[in-house]
């Protein structure tokens, strides 16, 4: 498998291989958790009606040809490390190391926004003095911080036991989004929309929010996180795109389902980003009796989706991370894995150090609790869809580097199809880098309380990113002996590592003049 030899300590014993745990239930449910998230689908329907035109179109030019793109990438290099090991045999290790960071930092920077939601929903369910800002910002943090030291604690554990907190969560979103939906159709017939929805919300057009026209962007992507744990997964080329299919279909649905129904209970001059949720479920299901109940046992089984969506991408982001610290392309650290249970503790650490950071720098600048919300997630976002600038390009790429490679699933169309749907893809994802950090395009920013500390924000984190790559590719001197395998003075942690399905010899950086030098992607990794 591709770490489990470099797993080994120092002292030279030999890791235990993973045990592939996952099935076609599992990763289906795991996927339908990744890409189905309740915490914004108030942002989505924050757009407006017109939002119901823009799902439709993103789903025939952006969603199904990502999942495309995701399936053969998938098949085709199913090995641990997913969207790392793809960029780097497509763009070389710089590239590599430069989008598992990104995708890594991203989770620990999003993360508070998530628990801000969490602890926002959290009191005013159960503690009303706490549900109202600035007094209850305080504890609100507290409750964040809590929920994120959680999640750490559940993903250093067993990924056997670990796959069932995202389990449970992805079948609670399923009956969260049906009770929205569903709901919100009937009180539209029993008392009427409460916003208009007619033939013109199904023409797209500029003329709506645009600073949350991106999200819908954003809640259509976490295809690829599964195949971060290929090792994990039993006969990933055969169970994966039979998942990732399924789980599509599910989650586009569901999304338009959860958006229509928010949009006929709620009006959109009550709607805010952390209350809506429940004010939607009050709206349909009563503020007293029996449905306040239904009121109540929904808004636990949102807290608990908040909080397995979490586990579930950094279970994710922190295996993609550790795979690159093993082949030395980010900090060693990164690599530290629990001796009996495999899982990256080192990386499951310093997210819950980052995710602490960012919530407790923001919290002092920002004192409501929607503009808090959205700030880090708009934050966070950008540099989360930074890593599909060069995750869509690589099928391109690597259909021409690696043409003979066996692809079980293979995009239909021809060469040209490939280069098609990579490109709108990729136009599409920086479209939506552009609207979280400039809103008002194309006229000039107006609210630099926004823009200014959102760029701060994205610009520390890429700088202190670019700054780990330089370090880990100009180490010091006496770093560059790294040597063939089966030398006694070898590094496990700067070795590149072959899948145990791709026989060959190991590649390590002292075979290139460069470190920046990717093997050739037919043969070992």
């Amino acid at each position: 498998m591709a770490t489990d030899t470099a797993a080994a300590s120092e002292t030279g014993a030999v890791a235990a291989p993973r045990r592939r745990v996952l099935g076609l239930r599992d990763i289906t449910l795991y996927t339908v958790s990744a890409v189905l998230v309740v915490e914004t689908l108030t942002s989505s329907a924050a757009v407006g009606t017109k939002t119901l035109a823009w799902w439709l179109l993103f789903l025939i030019l952006f969603y199904v040809p990502y999942g495309l793109i995701t399936a053969e990438l998938a098949t085709t290099y199913p090995e641990q490390g997913g969207i790392y090991v793809w960029v780097r045999r497509a763009f070389g290790r710089r590239a590599a190391a430069r989008t598992t960071y990104w995708y890594w930092v991203n989770v620990a920077m999003w993360m508070p926004a998530v628990f801000v939601a969490f602890a926002g929903v959290f009191c005013q369910l159960f503690i009303k003095p706490w549900s109202e800002w600035p007094a209850g910002k305080w504890p609100q943090v507290v409750i964040a911080l809590a929920a994120t030291w959680l999640v750490v604690l559940v993903g250093m554990i067993r990924l056997q036991v670990g796959k069932h907190f995202n389990n449970v969560g992805a079948a609670l979103k399923v009956v969260i989004i049906l009770a929205l939906g569903v709901g919100g159709i009937v009180f539209a017939i029993r008392h009427g929309a409460a916003n208009s929805i007619t033939a013109s919300s199904f023409v797209p057009s500029f003329d709506v929010a645009k600073k949350f026209l991106p999200v819908i962007i954003y809640l259509m992507i976490g295809f690829e996180l599964i195949s971060s744990m290929g090792d994990e997964i039993e006969n990933p080329r055969k169970r994966l795109p039979r998942a990732l299919l399924s789980s599509g279909v599910a989650i586009a649905f569901l999304y338009i389902l959860a958006t229509l129904g928010i949009l006929l209970a709620l009006s959109l001059t009550k709607l805010h980003l952390i209350e809506g949720l429940v004010e939607t479920f009050k709206a349909i299901f009563g503020r007293s009796g029996v449905g306040l109940v239904v009121v109540y046992a929904l808004g636990v089984g949102a807290l608990y989706t908040f909080f397995s969506n979490m586990t579930t991408w950094t279970m994710g982001a922190n295996r993609a991370a550790a795979e690159a610290g093993h082949d030395g392309e980010l900090p060693k650290l990164f690599a530290r894995e629990h001796p009996v249970r495999r899982t990256p503790v080192a990386a499951f650490a310093l997210t819950g150090a980052v995710s602490s950071g960012v919530l407790l720098f923001t919290a002092i600048f920002i004192n409501t609790e929607d503009s808090l919300f959205f700030a880090i997630f708009a934050s966070s976002s950008v540099i989360f869809l930074m890593p599909y600038l060069l995750m869509f390009p690589a099928v391109v790429a690597l259909r021409r580097k690696d043409p003979d490679r066996p692809r079980p699933f293979r995009i239909p169309g021809g060469m040209g199809v490939v280069v098609a749907i990579a490109t709108i893809t990729t136009v599409i994802i920086a479209g939506g880098i552009l609207l979280f950090v400039w809103p008002e395009i194309p006229h000039a920013p107006e609210e630099w309380s926004y823009t200014g500390p959102l760029l701060a924000i994205v610009a520390a984190a890429l700088v202190v990113g670019e700054i780990i790559i330089w370090s880990v590719f100009h180490p010091h001197r006496g770093e560059h002996a790294i040597v063939h395998r089966g030398h006694p003075h070898a590094r496990p942690h700067l070795r590149h590592r072959s899948s145990a399905s791709e026989p060959g010899p190991r590649v390590t950086a002292a075979t290139s003049s460069s470190p920046d030098v990717e093997p050739p992607a037919g043969g070992g990794t």
